[in-house]
């Protein structure tokens, strides 16, 4: 899938301590963005998410996380709860965005334009869970990677370096 990369680098996004800002800091880079939840069964991942940003942040990778709590309320907590338990319990240094919705008619714009990409089987649509991975590359293409493929997974490590290759 292919978006017009225009578009989505100048969508507005909020950091999760407050600052408004767009997403055109990471243009020509890829990005990783995830939407995340603390108190999900796959909070797990933001371990492996940190790993990703540690060993590509420094050839280019973004790892983006952005908190959503329409997944039966597993991201109650306020941006500044959110933070302190991502950097205290899993270490997180990669970049986080304040708390948006994925799905629904008040989606976030990202994520209106996210989920216009396939997954490998060709689906594309809803968000269907925490931790549902969308890398994308810099010339606009998008591959979608559902929330049970873990960040370590070779499919992702392997789309992660081409782009970076």
């Amino acid at each position: 899938m292919t978006v017009t990369a225009p578009d989505l680098y100048e969508i507005g996004v909020t950091t999760i301590d407050g600052r408004e800002t767009t997403l055109a800091e990471y243009r020509d880079r890829p990005m990783l963005v995830v939407n995340v939840a603390s108190k999900c069964g796959n909070a797990p991942q933001y371990a492996q998410l940190e790993e990703l940003h540690r060993e590509y942040g420094d050839r280019g990778l973004a790892v983006l996380g952005f908190p959503c709590n329409q997944f039966l309320g597993q991201e109650p907590g306020s941006n500044a709860k959110i933070l302190d338990y991502c950097t205290t319990t899993w270490g997180v240094t990669f970049p986080m965005f304040a708390k948006i919705k994925v799905n629904g008619r008040h989606a976030h714009p990202l994520y209106q334009l996210l989920k216009t990409a396939t997954d490998d089987e060709g689906t594309a649509g809803r968000v269907a869970w925490n931790f549902e991975k969308f890398l994308v590359l810099p010339d606009g293409r998008i591959r979608r990677f559902r929330p049970s493929m873990k960040p370590d997974d070779p499919a992702i490590v392997g789309a992660i370096e081409a782009a970076l290759a």
